[in-house]
């Protein structure tokens, strides 16, 4: 039996949430987290012009699981303008083309925005954040409100890569301090929206390239470990060097990890050290975590997307083949869901956090 959590504080009704660009493939995954959310409701569903004044369920070409629920198909899709949009929590899915203007004019009308888009990830007032990981980072919401002048706010979460990177990385950075860091990626093609690749590029193929992944990977890395101490983050200090490819798995980002530590642990306590971490006390009853975020396998063969992609409703980042390493002291293999806890999941983990903490009362 599934025990409900309870909404923080004395609200006795849920969050009215919009979701921006909902039409869209991260847009849809918002609205199968969010349709039997137990704290936020779908109040409004936005898209492009072209689907404004449409039913939902005609304008959206729904890409996989159980279709929405009636009452959601039947709604009407309303522009991205906050002058239509009344909710006062926005989730967007959002192209980074559009994503900046848009956002920017959300959260100076008061709104909260939850983006994953990567336009405001590395501003230094503005959170990246993975909650179990650099939760405390949202206390850059008061820096933000003051130098931007606005009543809304903006949090982002991270790259799809990073984020699964940062989840296995976060206690032996914690731990150990990390020195140096290559990753080299194998990332699933959902990873590039829908329609995303094409089929003739990526069948039977490997595509060693994908559009700002490498530099956006190098650089959140830093953000997402470093400290938040007196008003600010201060990135992390070690070196990271990225390869991001394209392979012909449907969801799933595994990632090929070697690291140089500050202090060098075997095999067994870094598995040990994993395995042993609960990340951020405050997000343990958040309704979107799981109960384990990170799981460390011992079989000599995985993880591997077909097998463990959907650990924990897709929010559990499994790591495995972690071994020493004859250049640097370790390395290891990470996989997690790149729409879920990457994206869509991380944007509702991201709110529950806010909403726990009071941001929304």
């Amino acid at each position: 039996m599934t025990i409900p959590v309870p909404i923080p504080g004395k609200r006795k009704d849920k969050w009215p949430v919009a979701i921006l660009g909902a039409t869209g493939a991260v847009g849809q995954m918002f609205v199968r987290l969010l349709a039997e959310h137990p704290w936020f409701e779908i109040a409004e569903l936005a898209a492009s012009e072209r689907s404004a004044g449409k039913k939902y369920g005609e304008v959206t070409r729904w890409l996989e699981g159980p279709t929405p629920p009636p009452k959601i198909q039947s709604r009407r899709v309303i522009a991205c303008d906050p002058g239509v949009v009344s909710a006062p929590i926005v989730f967007s899915a959002l192209d980074a083309a559009v994503a900046g203007e848009v956002e920017t004019a959300f959260a100076r009308a008061g709104k909260f925005v939850l983006s994953n888009a990567k336009n405001f990830r590395m501003e230094p007032d503005v959170p990246l954040v993975i909650p179990e990981v650099n939760g405390d980072h949202l206390g850059l919401l008061e820096c933000q409100r003051q130098r931007r002048g606005w009543t809304g706010a903006i949090v982002t979460n991270a790259n799809c890569s990073a984020t699964v990177a940062a989840v296995a990385l976060a206690p032996l950075h914690q731990k150990f301090g990390i020195r140096q860091l290559f990753l080299s990626t194998m990332q699933a093609v959902s990873g590039a929206g829908y329609p995303g690749v094409p089929s003739l590029d990526i069948l039977g193929n490997v595509i060693p390239y994908i559009v700002d992944e490498e530099p956006k990977l190098e650089r959140e890395m830093l953000k997402l470990l470093g400290r938040f101490e007196d008003g600010e983050v201060t990135s992390a200090a070690f070196k990271v060097s990225a390869h991001t490819n394209r392979v012909a798995v449907e969801h799933g980002h595994t990632i090929c990890m070697t690291v140089g530590f500050e202090e060098t642990p075997t095999p067994e306590a870094a598995i040990e050290t994993m395995r042993t971490w609960e990340g951020l006390p405050s997000t343990t009853r958040l309704p979107t975590r799981p109960q384990h975020p990170l799981i460390v396998t011992d079989a000599p063969d995985r993880p591997q997307p077909r097998r463990d992609v959907n650990a924990g409703a897709g929010m559990t980042v499994t790591v495995g083949r972690v071994r020493r390493d004859a250049i640097l002291d370790l390395r290891m293999v990470a996989l997690g869901h790149n729409t879920i806890r990457g994206a869509a999941g991380g944007s509702v983990l991201n709110a529950e956090l806010l909403a726990s903490n009071g941001a929304f009362d």
